[in-house]
């Protein structure tokens, strides 16, 4: 039987396609090569601790003796648990306190750093400098020496007659001084902000003063409305951060939280609870409550964020 020439041509047309098809498996198989080192450290280092975390904070686990299925206890301990609702409340003032000081010192800097002026590049390195060594633990005890009792800071303010009792030893004053020393790391959210700053056209400040806008009006609005998608990034990323706290407490509380719990921050009890007492499943229960909370407030932001952040091209 003779083929008719459509078919013959069908036939010509769909040759290509096995090769196209090897083609695209062996680019997947050369993606899949290439991402293999990347799975397996999320797998191994990340997927796989987190999986066991989550086993044992149902468990009793004290790293010698076989993990103990309990259920919920180590969850509902927590509640009744004084030093935990102590290291909840001191960690809450940080991240309240410290987070929102920290960037409007950010802000206020990143605004004077945004006008042209000599020297400029030299202020940008100096201020962001300490948001890379901040969280050291050189930084930790120097700060701790600075403020210790009858440290430089202590006597410089007695020199001018105001006499706080020093700051280490002082539960009153511990918490101003986390808040001092985290304020101080404002370098990384500086460098975002400024580059929101030169974002913003300058004809809209133009437009304001023809108007007879002042500062305070074209700050409120049009600087913080056009803003607003970078404070909600830095805020976001901030509070995360502040609840992460433990190198700077462990050291300047010598890795026990004092005076009288003052320092008592939660990873650093999450860390005690952990490798002092060895009481993993419970310190695993911690950090997976830390998570979800962190998690819930996330949520809470970016649902929020949708009345208060304006992007380009918004209809609000």
């Amino acid at each position: 039987m003779t083929q008719s020439p459509t078919l013959s041509r069908r036939s010509t047309q769909s040759a290509p396609a096995p090769r196209k098809s090897k083609r695209s498996g062996a680019d997947a198989r050369a993606g899949y090569t290439f991402l293999l080192p990347w799975l397996l450290g999320f797998i191994v280092l990340t997927l796989g601790p987190m999986v066991s975390s989550l086993y044992l904070s149902f468990t009793n686990y004290n790293l010698f003796d076989p993990p103990k299925w309990i259920g919920l206890d180590n969850y509902a301990t927590m509640f009744q648990d004084e030093r935990f609702l102590q290291s909840v409340g001191v960690t809450v003032s940080y991240v309240v306190f410290g987070t929102p000081l920290k960037l409007a010192a950010a802000l206020a800097v990143a605004m004077l750093l945004n006008s042209k002026r000599k020297g400029q590049g030299f202020y940008r390195s100096a201020f962001y400098a300490p948001s890379l060594i901040g969280a050291s633990v050189s930084i930790a005890i120097v700060w701790k020496a600075m403020f210790g009792d009858s440290g430089p800071v202590d006597q410089g303010l007695s020199f001018f007659g105001i006499n706080l009792g020093g700051w280490v030893g002082n539960p009153a004053m511990t918490m101003p001084m986390f808040i001092l020393l985290t304020v101080w790391q404002f370098g990384a959210p500086m460098v975002i902000f400024l580059a929101g700053l030169k974002q913003i056209p300058a004809d809209l400040y133009e437009a304001a003063s023809m108007d007879g806008a002042g500062p305070v009006r074209k700050f409120f609005n049009i600087t913080w409305p056009m803003l607003s998608p970078v404070v909600f990034f830095n805020l976001l990323m901030e509070t995360i951060h502040a609840f992460q706290i433990f190198s700077s407490a462990y050291i300047i509380s010598n890795g026990e939280g004092g005076p009288a719990g003052s320092t008592l921050f939660y990873t650093l009890y999450l860390y005690l609870r952990g490798f002092s007492d060895f009481r993993m499943g419970y310190a695993s229960a911690m950090a997976w409550l830390l998570l979800i909370v962190v998690g819930l407030i996330t949520l809470v932001i970016f649902r929020t964020s949708k009345s208060w952040v304006h992007y380009s091209g918004d209809s609000k």
